[in-house]
Order: C-alpha cells, then structure tokens, then sequence
C-alpha cells in the first residue's frame, strides 16, 4: 500500500494544484485582458476561428486596440479582414483557438481558457516530480519537495489568468526535457523522435527554445555518441518547424523564422535610451508598421546602428539584462494592482501580498545558487544545464524581462530540493573537498550578487514604490 501511495504522489500533488489554480479563475470569472499581448493573442485566435487564417488586427479590432495605445497605424493597403502576420508564434494562438472552437468567442471565452490553463499549468507538478526523479533517483526528497514548490509558487498560481504564451510554453518546454532524459537512460529510437517533436513544438511556441533544441542533437551526437538517433531529433524538430518557416518566407519574399520579432526586439533591447528591458515609450516606436517584414528589417539596422555608435554598452547591457531576469517578481502586480484591476488595497495587506509574491523566489533562488554547488555533474545534469544556458543567452544578449525566469522555476526548485535535503552536513561536506570549496565560494558569490541586484532594483523604483502604497496607488496607470 505505502508502495502506491508514492507511486501516486505526483498525482495527488496534481489535484492539489489544479483546485489552487482555479481559484483565482473562478472569483476572477469576469475580469478582461490588460496587456497588448494579451489583445495579439486573442486577436490571432478569433481569426483562426473565423477561417480568416493567422491575421490580427482586423477592422473591429483596429478600433479596440487603438484605444490602448495611442499610435496611428501604417494602414496602406489595409485589409479589413486583418493583416498577415509572423511576428508571433504560432501554437499557442492555435492552443486558444481550439479553446474559443469549443467555448464560442463570445465574453466567456476568457474565464473557458483560464479554466484549461489551470490544469495545464497543474501539469507542471508532476512533470517537475518526474524530472527530479529522473536526475536523482535514490532521493526521492528532492523530488518531493520540488514538486511541493511548484505546486504552491505564488506567480504559477496565478499565471494562468493571463492569456499568455508562457501558459504553454512552460508545459511543453519541461515535457521535453523528461523526455530528453529518458533518452538518455533508453537509447531508444522512439524517445529520441519524441523529443524531437516536443522541442519543435516548444519552438513553434517560443523561438527562443530552438537554441536549445540545437545544443541537445549536438550533446546527443558528439558527447552520448547516438549519432544517428541525434540526426533523426534533428530531422523531426525540422519536419515540425520548417513548414511554418516556409509559410513565412513566402509571406514576406525573404528568409524569415518562427517569427520576425527580432528586430523589434533587438531595437527595444538596444536603444540608446534602453536598459536591455521592455520600456513602454520605446516599444511603441515600430508599431505602426503592420508589415512584420518592414518592421523587422529597419528594427534589426536601427538596432545595428546603435551597436556601431556605442558598442562598449553591448557589456553593459547584457549585464543589465541578467539583473532584469533574475529581479523580483513585482512587475505583474504593480501594473495590475496600479491599473485599478482591483480597486484600492490597503497598504498593510499590500505590503502582506507583496512579500507572499516576493519572497518565494529569494528562497528558491538562493537555495537553488547552493543545491547547485552540491550538485554532483553527470550525463542527465549536464543535458539540463544545456536548457539553462540555451535559454538564458539570448535573453541576455536580446531583451530581458523577469517574467522569463518563471520557466527556470522548476529547475530551481529542483536545485533547492537537493540542497533541503543535505542542508549544514551537505554543505560541510562539499567544504571539505577542494573542489567542493570552490562550489561553494561561488555559490557564495551568486547569492551576494542576487540580494545586490534584487536591493539596486529596489532603490532604483523607490520613489514609484512609494506612490503604490499610497493613498492612489491603484489610480497610478504605470505603464508595463
């Protein structure tokens, strides 16, 4: 009996985190969609739906969505049925429109997809479990206590209210990795095609993760020695991504990716009045141009440009960018709580959110900085560092924001686990080895240098702070 307890412990973790994320959907059933992501997204699935094909804004929605940002739109040559787009990846629009297929477009569909992302979202838990597992097989506390992590992390909890890629993104980006490791324990043929089709649809989801995809068929090639089997994943995560490549080759007449939001990336990333983050003003700059071609072109020679007339900021700015990915989990909840989404709040229960949502990641981080130095590195650990170094480069080199650490969140839990479980006795045995003590020293050193990011980005917001625990806090309108 004990035998299939902890056999079913995942699950029941499962069921736990399904009924916490729903609750935030059902005492939020009626509220709406704030950020243009959200609005691109919805936009892309309706017309989907309506047989019109992947456009967005559409006539109807032209006049919505101008009303959240105040810029007048290059429409020559409108189409009133909407405008063929790349700039977004293709599988979640096509994720909420099977959701709107079976829901209706009409206002419900909102609180219909919150519904199924919170058991989307709950899938993370058991996957994190099996992960850990997977990595270390004789400690089943780490496993456990991991799953525990994520099944409670205040950001994940909520995260599938928004309509948003990362709802996805998160599931199919760790389903891959499971299944990258079980390779690695099978050298199976049909686990290495798997894997192959859950990193092309990763990338269909977000870009970003096809360098990843890229790293594990050469890991698998020239470190695991599966030459042909790591051919046959490349060939498989081709034979996903490729088709939608050539839709949008042809759709601009020059060579275009997943998606063309690079060059509206790297010139929001580089601008001479940039930080290596989003900036609203900034943003707003490119736009108006409704052709994702144009717009990808002039955004990738203006960024070009700023690159040439000051490259001594590109160090800089990448440096900038790694505190602005690990920063505090703040962003969502002042933009929200300061658009009046939920009326006014007290500042002592503010304050009391506020640490519920912060929190969470300093300990797991920190934690995770030291489960990391008592890490002891094979096969399967290197293979995950590989997804963790893949995804953290471009971000650093690109744009940065810190809500793109929430899908490092399992993987830290992980690495918090293993130190939870050793805790003072782990840590003075590593001491005790040469190389252990460096471990630790750097561990040191990453720990020292997060609380310094996290008190910088504090001091730097202050003044901004301290109108949202004011008496108008929530009337402040900040922008994203």
């Amino acid at each position: 009996m004990k035998t299939n307890r902890r056999e079913f412990y995942p699950f029941y973790l499962f069921l736990l985190a399904s009924i916490l994320r729903l609750i935030p959907a059902l005492l939020l059933r009626d509220m709406g969609i704030g950020l243009d992501d959200m609005f691109q997204y919805d936009m892309l699935a309706r017309s989907i739906v309506s047989g019109e094909g992947y456009r967005w804004y559409a006539e109807a929605d032209l006049d919505l969505v101008q009303n959240y940002l105040p810029v007048d739109f290059d429409l020559e040559g409108y189409d009133p049925r909407g405008v063929p787009t790349s700039f977004r990846p293709p599988l979640y629009p096509v994720f909420l429109s099977l959701i709107y297929w079976l829901s209706g477009v009409g206002t419900e569909r909102f609180f219909v997809s919150r519904i199924v992302q919170a058991f989307l979202n709950a899938c993370l838990v058991p996957l994190t479990y099996f992960i850990a597992r997977r990595l270390y097989p004789h400690q089943p506390a780490i496993a456990r206590s991991a799953a525990w992590v994520v099944t409670l992390y205040p950001m994940l909890l909520i995260y599938p209210l928004a309509l948003a890629t990362e709802n996805l993104f998160f599931v199919l980006a760790l389903s891959s990795i499971l299944v990258c490791l079980k390779a690695v324990d099978s050298r199976r043929t049909i686990h290495f095609l798997l894997a192959g089709c859950l990193l092309g649809l990763t990338a269909l989801t977000r870009s970003v993760s096809l360098a990843f995809a890229g790293l594990a068929a050469l890991w698998f090639f020239f470190f695991l020695k599966e030459r042909k089997k790591a051919i046959l994943l490349a060939a498989m995560v081709a034979i996903i991504t490729l088709p939608w490549m050539a839709r949008n080759t042809l759709l601009h007449g020059r060579l275009t990716g997943i998606e063309s939001a690079l060059g509206y990336d790297l010139y929001v990333g580089y601008h001479p009045e940039g930080t290596g983050t989003f900036q609203y003003g900034i943003s707003l700059d490119l736009i108006p141009m409704l052709d994702d071609g144009e717009r990808d072109e002039i955004g990738q020679a203006l960024a070009l440009g700023f690159i040439c007339d000051d490259p001594g900021r590109v160090p800089y700015l990448a440096l900038r960018r790694l505190g602005y990915f690990f920063g505090l989990e703040r962003r969502a909840m002042t933009y929200f709580y300061a658009s009046n989404f939920f009326g006014y709040i007290p500042p002592l229960i503010l304050m009391a959110l506020a640490t519920i949502l912060l929190v969470p990641f300093i300990i797991v981080s920190v934690s995770a900085a030291f489960g990391l130095a008592l890490t002891r590195w094979d096969r399967k650990t290197g293979l995950v560092a590989l997804f963790l170094v893949g995804y953290l480069i471009p971000h650093v080199f690109i744009i940065a924001e810190e809500r793109f650490h929430y899908t490092l969140i399992p993987f830290l839990a992980i690495l918090a686990g293993v130190f939870w479980s050793t805790r003072l006795p782990g840590l003075r045995d590593r001491w005790a080895v040469p190389r252990g003590r460096i471990a630790l020293l750097l561990a040191s050193a990453v720990v020292l240098l997060l609380f310094t990011n996290w008190g910088l980005e504090l001091h730097r917001d202050a003044a901004a702070l301290s109108e949202l625990f004011g008496p108008e806090g929530n009337r402040l309108y900040l922008p994203y």
